[in-house]
């Protein structure tokens, strides 16, 4: 495979890479995962704190790199857990977010991902893909597939949470198969 068919995703995330694998093979591109401690960016936005990471990559890491920021964002709680949502799910996880839900009607939320990528450092331009998919947040957890809050997310197109279903299923709906696809097409486009 040629170089240019290899992206470096800079995660520690291991479910995020596996479904960011899946959805890339598709295209015939190549994902390496790469682990190296970055900079926590702290900001309400997803887009600015994935834009952020990845020009702090460039500076390290030669090649195309992709960095994914993504959030869980309830309605009835003024978007929260938002861009917290890993440190919020590792330190009180699905059963806080349902106590907190308690007796609310409107479960409305969202999951939202933003993919960043940068060539290097000599290329300073920094392209962003948005993935957002609606849903709801369900009143007890269903299943063991998936990570994070998947197992209280149903999506709008289903009548199960995430984590109800496979990986392959969830990377037709997911908010990060979407960011991840947008960035494919482009990539192909203009490589």
């Amino acid at each position: 495979m040629n170089n240019e068919r290899k992206i470096k995703f800079v995660t520690g995330n291991r479910n995020k890479f596996q479904e960011a694998k899946l959805i890339l093979y598709e295209y015939d591109l190549e994902l390496e995962m790469v682990k190296v401690k970055k900079l926590e960016v702290q900001n309400d936005n997803i887009e600015i704190i994935s834009k952020t990471s990845v020009k702090e990559a460039q500076t390290r890491i030669s090649g195309s790199i992709i960095v994914e920021d993504a959030g869980l964002f309830i309605k009835e709680l003024n978007g929260f857990p938002g861009p917290y949502s890993a440190y919020i799910h590792q330190t009180l996880g699905c059963k806080w977010i349902l106590k907190l839900l308690e007796g609310i009607e409107d479960r409305t939320a969202e999951f939202k991902s933003a993919v960043a990528y940068a060539k290097d450092a000599t290329t300073p331009t920094v392209k962003i893909f948005l993935g957002i998919v609606r849903g709801e947040i369900s009143r007890e957890m269903c299943g063991d597939q998936g990570f994070g809050f998947d197992p209280i997310f149903i999506p709008e197109q289903l009548d199960r949470t995430f984590g109800e279903i496979g990986i392959e299923e969830k990377s037709k709906y997911s908010h990060r198969a979407m960011a991840l696809r947008q960035f494919a097409s482009w990539y192909i486009a203009n490589t």
